[in-house]
């Protein structure tokens, strides 16, 4: 569960700072620029614990997931962010819990119950509340792209979540998430490149740099390691309520960065929102004991 606070708290504020990050480098550039980073610090450190490489049919579910979560998901939500209101790509990330309960009804033997999709449910209803402001996004013919960029990463993500869950035990995870990453920072650098969607890393100012230097710790390596140990330990869908909280954490980053209004819906979505949470909490504590897989350690 505290890892599970973490993620409600630190990928709550990557939201803000990669809106801010793409103000100077392009959303893919610096999608890659975080990925590769993040990527080389987790791989250099398991290589320095002379953790063993993955060999033959291990690779093949790294390379899908470096696929799904980060060349997709990451790099996608990241662009369609430059496109579209704060208000409204948080919108569409919260999405991604519900997409989670559609595919279980056609793979899962076990059937959630009705409390934990009555809060699923609530939860982002909630968070439509909230933003009730930037509802009207969705009819701009403007923001289709960017709408269009963050349902395809809601989706991709909703995938790796489940088949991460699945191959967990295959393969050290958090190897795995460094090779994943150091993969997909190399694509999209090298896609961002020959493509000329990027910019000269000298023309990068200071500030912009600062952002990239949070999102590669805080947004990709402490962030990662909590979702991943939470998703271990926890039913994918009670992992999955985080998405309902990270659109109010941006909002009070934003209301404390940048001055930003705190309005009645924000006050009566937020309400609802926590509401749901508490539900989906309580239909998993009240529920069966599930067994978890056994992962290797750091």
């Amino acid at each position: 569960m505290l890892a599970l606070a973490a993620v409600c708290l630190l990928w709550g504020t990557t939201w803000v700072a990669s809106k801010e990050g793409t103000r100077h480098i392009p959303a893919l550039q610096l999608a890659g620029l975080r990925q590769l980073t993040a990527g080389i610090l987790y791989v250099c450190f398991f290589l320095y614990k002379q953790t063993p490489l993955p060999r033959g049919r291990e690779w093949r579910p790294l390379l899908l997931l470096s696929f799904l979560n980060f060349v997709m998901s990451n790099g996608l939500s990241t662009w369609g962010v430059k496109y579209i209101s704060a208000g409204l790509g948080s919108i569409m990330g919260a999405i991604f819990p519900l997409w989670l309960v559609v595919i279980g009804f056609f793979t899962q033997k076990e059937k959630m119950s009705g409390k934990a999709i009555g809060g699923l449910l609530l939860g982002f209803a909630g968070v439509c509340i909230i933003f009730y402001d930037h509802l009207s996004d969705f009819l701009d013919p403007d923001f289709r792209f960017g709408i269009m960029l963050s349902l395809i990463a809601t989706w991709t993500w909703a995938f790796a979540t489940l088949y991460t869950k699945k191959q967990a035990t295959r393969f050290n995870p958090y190897f795995s998430l460094g090779i994943q990453m150091l993969l997909s920072g190399m694509l999209l650098t090298f896609f961002t490149h020959v493509t000329g969607w990027s910019v000269p890393l000298a023309s990068i100012p200071f500030n912009s740099w600062m952002v990239l230097g949070y999102l590669v710790f805080f947004g990709s390596v402490l962030s990662f390691i909590a979702y991943l140990y939470a998703l271990q330990h926890l039913p994918t869908e009670q992992a999955s309520i985080y998405a309902y909280v990270n659109p109010v954490v941006a909002l009070l980053c934003g209301a404390l960065l940048f001055d930003e209004r705190i309005t009645i819906y924000i006050l009566i979505g937020g309400a609802i929102t926590l509401l749901g949470v508490w539900l989906v909490n309580k239909a998993f504590k009240t529920g069966a004991p599930i067994e978890q897989p056994e992962a290797e350690g750091i």
